[in-house]
């Protein structure tokens, strides 16, 4: 179910003392998902489960490498035990404005993941990180695909992801790429 929505809301669990987990929630409200961040980890490792439980893991997302300026993340279904694609961050053009490429499995760009506007994104690093942020999964020619957006809560980081139906990419790598900007932007701005 949680890989046939349009639209799902990922909202970071208060009070996780070590490392990170996050609610995914349908448009009703219902919780479709799980995820947590281990702590203490050199590399950074996301699971994805059906529920809090962690009986049914759905998705891996593991960094490469230890410390990587343009970070590469595999995103790989647990069921399958088969990569879906990666995710790599574009190093030097994420200093002022966070961009990504997501890749296939065979390392090939497929569409790339940009915070709405660059103004925006100076005012959010420099002036206050209480400017809601936004996101575009777009092709190369600039065809949006999905869009992900924070609400304003000064206290809980949560995540809206709208995937139309008819975006050509597989929605587990659309659900990595939000569980992974999730994590890592929520922690920046904590």
């Amino acid at each position: 179910m949680l890989f046939e929505l349009d639209r799902y809301m990922i909202r970071r669990k208060v009070f996780k003392i070590l490392g990170a987990s996050f609610h995914v929630y349908d448009p009703d409200g219902r919780v479709v998902g799980f995820s947590s961040q281990k702590a203490f980890k050199l590399r950074e490792d996301i699971r994805v489960f059906a529920d809090e439980k962690k009986a049914e893991e759905l998705l891996s997302i593991k960094a490469r490498q230890i410390i990587d300026f343009s970070a590469a993340y595999d995103v790989v279904d647990a069921r399958e035990g088969r990569k879906i694609g990666a995710l790599r961050r574009k190093g030097w053009s994420s200093l002022l404005r966070d961009s990504w490429e997501l890749l296939d499995e065979a390392d090939r760009p497929v569409a790339r993941l940009r915070e709405d506007s660059a103004m925006k994104a100076f005012l959010r690093r420099f002036l206050s990180n209480l400017i809601p942020q936004g996101f575009h999964v777009e092709t190369a020619d600039g065809r949006r695909l999905a869009t992900m957006r924070t609400r304003f809560n000064p206290f809980v980081y949560k995540l809206e992801v709208e995937v139309p139906a008819d975006c050509p990419l597989d929605r587990r790598h659309v659900l990595g790429a939000a569980v992974l900007l999730a994590a890592i932007e929520g922690r920046q701005r904590n």
